[in-house]
């Protein structure tokens, strides 16, 4: 069991590590949790390594990597961008808006697939969503964002555009031919596409391999 400051702490590094792959500095970490000193950062970190939360990297100055999380972090603690409007109970439930949304064919969360196909069905668009936009649906294979909420056989609901924030999950086409459901992130000339599944690697590409089609918004999930 962790205390609020401990868990504070972790999970500021690992949003830290996520975005730009760097641990905080103690001044960060201080700063972060408003303690006076960093004496009492010191002793968080050496409780967290205590209890195999985090683990100090040998031969580099404050380098920390994160083992694992609470059971109790929510996925909005841990990624921080993207916690799925969920739309449970199938597509044909009652109070949804008919402004609907074609589903353009299969997204892989895992291995790539052929880039986006043509339309092959219409789900409502969920009344939650600012309809200031045009959107399509693409249907989830594979695991690789399930620690994002997102599962094989889910709908996602996408907002078309080019650009996204980092951190942001969208759908991003890779050689103009490999369409994939992925975490974005800038890094100077590189852009790297990332899981929410530890058991996949980080893709890696130069700027000019890869394409944003789209945010994720949204999701449909069947019980």
């Amino acid at each position: 069991m962790l205390t609020k400051k401990q868990k504070n702490l972790l999970m500021f590094i690992n949003k830290k590590l996520r975005s730009s792959g760097v641990s905080p500095s103690y001044e960060e970490m201080k700063e972060t949790l408003n303690l006076k000193s960093k004496s009492g950062i010191h002793r968080l970190i050496s409780a967290l390594e205590e209890r195999g939360f985090i683990k100090r990297l040998a031969h580099k100055a404050r380098a920390l990597e994160v083992v694992k999380l609470p059971e109790t972090a929510s996925a909005n603690d841990i990624y921080n961008s993207f916690s799925p409007s969920v739309i449970k109970g199938g597509l044909d439930e009652g109070g949804i808006e008919k402004n609907e949304v074609p589903v353009l064919g299969q997204i892989a969360a895992g291995t790539p697939v052929e880039a986006i196909q043509n339309e092959v069905s219409r789900v409502p668009l969920p009344n939650n969503i600012e309809k200031n936009g045009e959107y399509f649906g693409l249907k989830v294979q594979g695991d690789s964002m399930i620690e994002a909420g997102i599962s094989e056989g889910d709908t996602v609901i996408v907002k078309k555009t080019d650009t996204a924030e980092n951190g942001k999950i969208v759908v991003a086409l890779i050689d103009d031919h490999e369409a994939m459901l992925k975490r974005i992130r800038r890094k100077g000339k590189t852009i790297a596409l990332e899981s929410a599944n530890k058991n996949y690697e980080t893709k890696i590409f130069g700027p000019d391999r890869v394409k944003v089609q789209g945010v994720l918004v949204s999701l449909y999930r069947n019980f």
